[in-house]
This record gives C-alpha cells, structure tokens and sequence, in this order.
C-alpha cells in the first residue's frame, strides 16, 4: 500500500541507480513545488529507492560524479548509502527499473512473479509515451491517490509492452570510471524517463 514504490537497480548500486533513484524523488519535490504544495511530503506519496545486483560496494557513499550531477541539478544525496538486491525488496517494490536488460533479467531470475512491474529504464520511458492518461485513476496530491494511479500506469506499461521488443538504446552506459561529460549525459537519460513518469503520477 502507499506511498508508491520505485526501486532502481544498477550493477554497483553507486552510480546509476543511486541518480535514479534521487533525481526522481527530486522530480516530485519540484512537481509538488510547481503545484504549490508542500515538497516535503514527496516521500508521503512516492517512496524511491535502489539496490545493485552485485555487493562489491555495499556500505558506500555514491560515486562522486553521480553525486556532483544529483546535487548540480538541485537533488540530496544526503544519507546515501550502497546496497546489494535482495528479493524483499523486490517484493515491496510497484515498480522496479534497471539500468540494462541484464539486470531487469537478474531481477526476474530472483522473483520471476515481478516481471509485470519489472522494465529497463529506458523501456518504460518509452512505454509511457504509449499509456492513455485518460484510463487512468484520477489523480490527486494523495497517497492513496498516487499509489492507485501509479499501479495502474505499471499495468497500462506492461500492456503497451506486450509484443513490443527491447531496444538496446534503452540500456544506461555504465560512467563508472568515466569524465564527468559521461555522468550527464546518463543522468539526462534518467530524467527523459522520470520527469514522464512524475508528470503522469501527479498532471
């Protein structure tokens, strides 16, 4: 039940997934923001969290320059901690992204009953793109209210998957031990999804 819960899953869990998973809960603070509502209760409305399929990292910081592009474009990293994927957290998850196909795969290997809710990042940005708004739960700046229509929209992504192929432009490049040049342009490629994402959560 709510708030909606959003798990990004990378390799390490210190570049890729740890941006994801704080430019989108940037993305509904500033959307509460635009609509003149309180931004702290972004986390009463939408819970976003990562993990990495691997735990050579665990118990560290985020990679500096995810960190310098979280903080650059007005995030937190503030208590940020690396993790590896287990399977709870896969279950408390509504929607789980993953940096590759490679790693949605891994995902669904470990709990194959979450390959409905299971999309490469770039794959649901896409996927979003397809979703008629209209079907969906009205939307409200509640709880109960985002978490109904985020459920919904994961279905109505799921549908608009059927029969439809990956594309290997929706993997996210690895910037691990890459320039600065490199981490934007990834994190640009995170927003592309969920600046899309918060506006069909909270319109």
């Amino acid at each position: 039940m709510p708030p909606f819960t959003v798990l990004h899953v990378c390799m390490g869990n210190i570049c890729r997934s740890p941006m994801a998973e704080r430019l989108l809960a940037l993305a509904v603070r500033e959307r509460l923001a635009r609509r003149e509502q309180d931004p702290a209760r972004a986390e009463e409305l939408l819970f976003s969290h990562s993990a990495g399929t691997g735990g050579w990292h665990a118990g560290e910081e985020m990679n500096p320059p995810a960190a310098r592009q979280v903080v650059g474009r007005g995030g937190d990293v503030e208590g940020f901690t690396a993790r590896k994927l287990r399977s709870d957290h896969i279950d408390a998850a509504d929607l789980v992204l993953t940096a590759t196909a490679d790693q949605q795969e891994y995902v669904v290997a470990l709990r194959p009953d979450a390959a409905a809710r299971t999309f490469v990042l770039g794959e649901f940005g896409r996927l979003l793109a397809a979703v008629d708004a209209s079907v969906l739960p009205p939307a409200e700046a509640t709880p109960e209210a985002v978490y109904a229509r985020g459920v919904a929209l994961v279905a109505a992504a799921q549908d608009a998957r059927l029969g439809v192929s990956a594309l290997p432009t929706d993997d996210l490049d690895d910037p691990w031990g890459r320039g600065d040049q490199c981490f934007s342009r990834v994190a640009d490629e995170i927003e592309e999804t969920v600046h899309p994402l918060v506006g069909a959560l909270l319109p």
